[in-house]
């Protein structure tokens, strides 16, 4: 029942937002993204306190803690949905249908994952250790990048010229390719905060219904963010690490993690905030 009712809000909540901004013409100002970015985290964070008065104190952590996980990793996503849209010519009114459409593919690719990922954990622990080192080599990788966006860029490029399709259908399929490849980071990373499958997906999906207004409101800022890459490593390598240690010594619960988690994001808002004020200075 309460997969049923989450779809059934989930579909609510998508038509409408569509209907929203069907309306508005398909653009979104700077204002009205910020409204809809806060409207989708209000909730984000309803869902949160439901979960509070009616499950567990542990699920509600859980799920507070996979969010802000979610959410975060989707600061990036949002740099090369603005590279795919760019290299395929779509204009900006055209995008937020591009998005919908993404979201709702993702949704589903998502879904499959989470629950075959949870249903490995459970039936072969050892897969925990293969998880941890594949979020530790991606943090690492990450990190090494952390000030270049041109891996992305040469990405979206070989998908480009490997669709011969129209502008439209070719930015669909690339946003695809490139939200399986997300998916490959993100849902090991959420698995690694908790293994219940309901909780993983309800993070994922508030994370990603907010992604579009998200779009709209960063994907001219995010550059602005200049340590949000090494954040997203450090936050990548800590959760492996708390993967490991959860095997070998004892469970990391979500009342470390989660204010870890908003630790490592925060330094690196900061850090980047600091360092803009530090240029505008000079």
């Amino acid at each position: 029942m309460n997969w049923l009712a989450l779809v059934a809000a989930l579909v609510v909540l998508l038509a409408v937002d569509l209907l929203l901004i069907r309306g508005r013409g398909g653009e979104m100002s700077m204002r009205a993204a910020t409204v809809a970015s806060i409207v989708w985290v209000g909730i984000a964070l309803s869902f949160f306190v439901v979960l509070l008065l009616f499950g567990s104190g542990g699920q509600a952590s859980s799920f507070l803690a996979g969010y802000l996980v979610e959410k975060s990793l989707s600061l990036d996503n949002v740099f090369v949905f603005l590279i795919v849209f760019t290299a395929f010519g779509i204009a900006p009114a055209q995008r937020h249908r591009l998005l919908s459409w993404g979201i709702v593919g993702a949704l589903v690719l998502r879904g499959i994952l989470i629950v075959a990922g949870a249903a490995a954990l459970e039936s072969a622990h050892w897969l925990n250790y293969v998880f941890a080192a594949f979020l530790i080599w991606t943090g690492w990788r990450m990190f090494r990048s952390r000030n270049d966006h041109g891996g992305e860029q040469k990405l979206v490029e070989k998908i480009q010229k490997r669709l011969p399709l129209s502008a439209g259908a070719g930015a669909l399929a690339a946003i695809a390719i490139v939200d399986i490849l997300f998916a490959l980071d993100s849902v090991p990373a959420i698995l690694a905060i908790t293994d219940d499958a309901y909780i993983v997906f309800a993070a994922n999906a508030f994370a990603l219904l907010g992604l579009r207004p998200l779009f709209f409101l960063v994907a001219e800022l995010v550059e602005r963010l200049y340590y949000l890459k090494a954040a997203l490593a450090a936050l990548l390598v800590f959760i492996g690490a708390k993967m490991v240690v959860g095997e070998l010594f004892f469970k990391v619960g979500p009342e470390l993690s989660l204010p870890a988690i908003a630790a490592i994001l925060g330094a690196g808002v900061v850090a980047s905030l600091l360092r803009e004020r530090r240029l505008a200075a000079a």
